[in-house]
């Protein structure tokens, strides 16, 4: 596995939000978490990223313990996370916002950057425009390619279409399946909208009251049940 999230204990204070949390994530997979609001699916997110480090339990990436790095070591590993709300630099343009993440791993302007525009086009044309004046979705994109600047392997995205129109979310969703698929990247993604997670993930896991209760193969997964049993509300 690339990921291992074994037994994992998160509390917020007083508040206890992860439960035991165990989640596995393959090399290469597409994996979508669900789940109603408020089951912990930010803050596994945030605890994978060292953000809100958990209390108990262990989390390994490649092998290597990581559940009590620093977040921008954990970066530095190779994970990168879009947090909901996206958290670009509005004042700064799109250019400088992605030479932050070329800076984060302290490297100079490279290939890499052109690259990223191939799979984003739109931030080409961009490039001189200040971040605050782009769409939500093309926020959203820039949020996804600063992210990616930093060389990741594993990148995870919590809840990346709130507030994005439709053609959008398909054309930055379709350029995830891209680069999973010609680069190896793995994805985490967390997501409400049960059908557009699953036209994209190959492999699902559930939340209910800070657990993984569920989990499996999106090609075998009886929608109809998960729905019923823990998305309804």
């Amino acid at each position: 596995m690339l990921l291992d999230v074994d037994d994992v204990q998160t509390l917020y204070g007083q508040s206890h939000v992860l439960h035991g949390t165990s989640l596995h994530v393959a090399e290469g997979d597409f994996a979508c978490l669900l789940g109603r609001n408020g089951m912990g699916k930010t803050t596994l997110m945030r605890t994978i990223m060292g953000l809100t480090p958990p209390r108990e339990g262990s989390i390994t990436f490649r092998d290597r313990r990581i559940d009590r790095l620093k977040p921008d070591e954990i970066y530095a590993l190779g994970i990168g996370y879009v947090p909901q709300g996206r958290h670009i630099f509005p004042h700064l343009t799109v250019h400088e916002n992605l030479r932050m993440g070329l800076k984060a791993k302290r490297r100079k302007e490279s290939p890499l950057l052109d690259k990223l525009l191939a799979y984003f086009p739109v931030l080409r044309d961009r490039l001189k425009q200040k971040a605050g004046t782009l769409s939500g979705g093309e926020q959203q994109m820039l949020a996804i390619a600063r992210a990616l600047a930093g060389e990741v392997t594993f990148m995870l995205l919590d809840e990346p279409t709130e507030g994005v129109q439709p053609s959008i979310v398909d054309e930055f969703l379709d350029m995830l399946l891209r680069i999973n698929k010609d680069e190896g990247l793995t994805v985490l993604l967390v997501e409400q909208n049960l059908e557009l997670a699953l036209s994209v993930a190959r492999s699902y896991s559930v939340m209910e009251g800070g657990r993984i209760v569920e989990s499996g193969d999106v090609a075998a997964i009886d929608q109809a049940a998960v729905i019923q049993k823990y998305l309804s509300v």
